[in-house]
């Protein structure tokens, strides 16, 4: 077996993952891997929005604002620690202008200030925007920096196991997917940079190339946090894109088509004028995400009735470009709200059709289709709620390490967000996480015990799937893997049936006796799918246990999620979703739920939120510190 040794491997080849590993080369003294199972495949690289947001504290302007400022915005998102959120806020500037200096295009003005704007939970103004592809130049620069440092990529290599030596990492164990061999690396330093459990459901707007690996952590005893908490929003189903900002705010046609073919604007059923479905739609450009606190007097309403006519009514939706809403032949602007009047009036947008207003605020967002094979200027484009980001993940501490010693997890994969944040502070996460891994890492001075290395890998081998042309399948692997997929939709995504949850969970701990004891198969892509479905079936037990704890604790919905009735009862009229929408507890956001996975089954925990850090540091004392850590 092919067996490398490094002082630090980097899981994931995505925006979190290269800075991780370039830190930890600039800071010098390490030497740095990284392994993913393809370079060019993930959510950073892969996925966009019409102008896709980067948090970050001001950096422009009169108004004031400050590291403490931020870091209290993000704490107030609910059931976040104060020590991730203060280093969030404190690095996030340090982090920023790394990014502009490796070549990121984010847009400065002529006395060289970054703009900014107000994104959604953000009271200062702090988002700011590459255009649609932000994480994707980031993902391309940081990759061509990794280049530069001659840092070793390991490409085509599926990560199967985490090893550890008396509770302590010693390394991993990888399935190489072009020789159906396996691959170890010996490291006291593993950074899981994988991205969030994207194979876990089916309406999803993640792309079709990222899995993410969370049941790695979950085997190796990491313990997850807020893994009840995800953010869903429309986004079209072909391509996986998010129709959010100047999509919604050029007011589309809504429109559901049934079996027969019929058309309907089913807008009309909810509300009682155009002019007020329009501001909503046009609000919902902003509120792009599923927000339980904006159904009854917000936009998200709309996500509502979306979900009722694909799901409980089994139509197909669409947004249209080419017509005004209505069978309105022009729109009379100024009886919109005056937030979307004001807004398409400073645009100079107040005219035409929906594409033509498109072209005039954003054309960029329609190249992006265009690019993708579809025409938004003459096709319809179908859209669903779809799972967009989980803010739960790995719990870790003020350097995103785990609760086993080595072990780091960084980007999405990391559950330092709660229950809201500001729209693009997951792209400001990611940078922060990899420099606070990286620091902790190249100060750290653990080793790996080379005998005793080599007896787990030689256990952790004997137990992994062998490659054998006599070996039948015993199920259908693929087929399995998309209808787990449709299930954890229909019971576990924006909407929750805590009865169903529930019978689903007991389904999976029967699937999963299965999976394991699978000792061969025929083909590297029959093994590829078995250990995908392992990760997907191992993830949705334990974020089905959160959700039916949960449920189960709290007697109403929060966040992006909507709770029904334990009788299994779905709402199925506009009435009764609103009765689910009870009002939410101020006491709860500062409580985190986890959960961890002992031997077969997972069990929740509860624990009160780390506050944030208040002391008043001294320069000389911190100082002092600092050149003693570092070894000035």
């Amino acid at each position: 077996m092919k067996t490398y040794s490094f002082d630090a491997v980097v899981i994931g080849s995505g925006a979190a993952g290269f800075a991780t590993a370039c830190n930890i080369a600039k800071i010098g003294k390490k030497s740095v891997c990284i392994v993913t199972e393809g370079v060019n495949s993930g959510t950073s690289r892969n996925t966009g929005s019409d102008k896709q947001t980067y948090y970050k504290l001001s950096l422009a302007g009169g108004t004031p604002d400050s590291v403490r400022e931020m870091a209290q915005t993000l704490f107030d998102g609910g059931c976040v620690d104060g020590d991730n959120a203060l280093c969030e806020a404190a690095l996030s500037s340090r982090c920023f202008l790394d990014l502009c200096a490796a070549g990121v295009p984010f847009p400065s003005n002529r006395y060289g200030e970054y703009i900014g704007y107000k994104t959604d939970h953000d009271p200062k103004a702090r988002a700011t925007s590459a255009g649609p592809l932000t994480s994707k130049f980031m993902t391309e620069a940081l990759e061509k920096r990794a280049s530069e440092l001659q840092i070793t990529i390991f490409d085509k290599l599926y990560t199967t196991k985490i090893l550890k030596n008396d509770g302590e990492v010693c390394g991993l164990l990888c399935f190489d997917l072009d020789s159906g061999d396996y691959v170890a690396f010996k490291s006291p330093n593993v950074v899981i940079a994988t991205g969030g459990p994207a194979g876990i459901y089916a309406d999803s707007v993640y792309p079709t190339s990222h899995h993410g690996s969370t049941s790695l952590a979950l085997n190796a005893g990491a313990g997850l946090q807020n893994m009840t908490e995800w953010q869903y929003g429309l986004a079209s189903k072909e391509p996986r894109w998010n129709v959010s900002g100047t999509y919604m705010q050029v007011l589309p046609r809504l429109v559901s088509v049934d079996e027969s073919g019929k058309e309907r604007e089913f807008l009309w059923e909810f509300f009682f004028e155009p002019y007020e479905a329009l501001s909503m739609l046009f609000l919902k450009g902003y509120q792009w995400p599923f927000d339980i606190n904006k159904v009854a007097e917000g936009s998200s309403v709309i996500d509502l009735l979306v979900y009722r006519e694909c799901v409980m009514r089994g139509r197909k939706v669409y947004l249209d470009y080419t017509k005004n809403p209505f069978g309105l032949k022009s729109i009379e602007y100024e009886r919109l709200s005056s937030e979307a009047y004001e807004y398409l009036k400073k645009a100079d947008a107040c005219f035409g059709t929906p594409i033509e207003r498109l072209e005039k605020m954003n054309q960029p967002a329609i190249e992006l289709y265009r690019s993708k094979g579809v025409d938004i200027s003459k096709e319809y484009l179908e859209i669903v709620l779809s799972a967009q980001h989980c803010n739960g993940g790995v719990a870790v501490n003020s350097n995103w390490e785990s609760r086993v010693l080595g072990l780091y997890a960084v980007g999405e994969v990391a559950g330092t967000h709660g229950i809201t944040r500001p729209g693009g502070s997951a792209l400001n996460a990611g940078q922060v996480g990899a420099l606070r891994a990286a620091e902790a890492i190249s100060e750290s001075d653990r080793s790996v015990d080379g005998e005793a290395f080599c007896a787990i890998l030689e256990e952790s081998v004997s137990r992994s799937i062998e490659l054998s042309a006599d070996a039948v399948s015993p199920i259908d692997l693929e087929s399995r893997l998309m209808t787990a997929r449709r299930k954890m939709s229909a019971c576990a995504g924006a909407i929750r049936n805590t009865t169903e949850m529930e019978r689903y969970l007991a389904d999976i701990k029967s699937a999963i006796w299965l999976i394991r004891n699978i000792r061969a198969l025929p083909s590297t892509e029959d093994i590829l799918y078995c250990y995908l479905l392992q990760d997907t079936l191992t993830v949705q037990a334990a974020v089905l246990t959160a959700m039916i704890d949960y449920a189960k604790k709290f007697s109403f919905s929060r966040g992006s999620a909507l709770y029904t009735d334990d009788a299994g009862d779905a709402p199925m009229g506009l009435e009764d979703i609103f009765f689910y929408t009870l009002p939410e507890k101020d006491s709860h956001k500062r409580v985190i739920q986890s959960v961890e996975l002992r031997g077969v089954d997972f069990f929740c925990s509860r624990r009160f939120v780390r506050k944030m850090p208040i002391e008043e540091d001294c320069f000389e004392k911190v100082w002092s510190e600092y050149r003693e850590r570092k070894g000035l």
